[in-house]
């Protein structure tokens, strides 16, 4: 992959001080957005798949774009069933350069995540793992709301528990992920930079091609 990413350029140097203000509100009130039949018919069909695989501990790989990392994520917990969202049908139904065989646990849907992660919430279940992988970060100071830890779905991923992860190559967005998570659950998370020599999304060979300094945070929201 060719090193020609450019750094995120923005004029927030910090973190955002309207994010404390909005997570509370979030947090205090119910988000009631209608769901589409689409993305609750893609729900159900996901649904279907992990009982008939025996409902093993779901790992939910949210934003998977072309599902790269839902791959690797199947074979680093191979008792587990993973499913990898994406609202993208171009990004999802591309060739991947997969020198492996398809792993048996995975599943790749094509859903919008707010209406995904609500699906999930109001059917009870709990995952495992939640990996939130480089997402847009959405730099300009006046789209706060919609980076995800900003969003009125925030307090929704956060109550499907399980080992939270996000990571991305802009600090701040990372910062402000953690400072979230934090708020609404009590819990000390703090950014901290992240180091690997085998990437598993292709936006993190590409940043770390380009020389990037990526970032994560993670949370144990198991008994939140």
């Amino acid at each position: 992959m060719d090193a020609n990413s450019r750094t995120i350029s923005s004029a927030q140097s910090s973190i955002h001080r309207h994010l404390a203000q909005r997570v509370a509100r979030h947090a205090g009130s119910i988000f009631l957005k209608p769901f589409s039949d689409v993305n609750r018919r893609a729900f159900d069909n996901s649904m279907a798949a992990w009982k008939q695989a025996g409902e093993p501990s779901l790992i939910l790989d949210a934003g998977c774009g072309v599902g790269l990392s839902t791959h690797h994520l199947a074979r680093q917990f191979p008792s587990h069933f993973i499913i990898g969202v994406d609202q993208s049908v171009h990004r999802l139904a591309r060739g991947l350069d997969w020198p492996h065989d398809v792993p048996a646990n995975v599943l790749l849907v094509r859903a919008d995540l707010v209406d995904y992660w609500r699906l999930l919430h109001d059917a009870g279940i709990r995952l495992a793992r939640h990996y939130v992988l480089y997402p847009n970060p959405w730099p300009k100071i006046g789209q706060l709301a919609r980076r995800w830890h900003a969003h009125p779905v925030f307090p929704t991923v956060v109550a499907l528990g399980g080992r939270f992860e996000c990571r991305s190559n802009w600090s701040i967005y990372i910062d402000e992920c953690a400072a979230a998570l934090s708020q609404l659950t009590a819990l000390p998370i703090a950014a901290q930079p992240y180091n690997t020599n085998a990437p598993i999304t292709p936006f993190e060979r590409k940043y770390l091609a380009s020389g990037h300094g990526l970032w994560h945070c993670e949370a144990n929201l198991a008994h939140v």
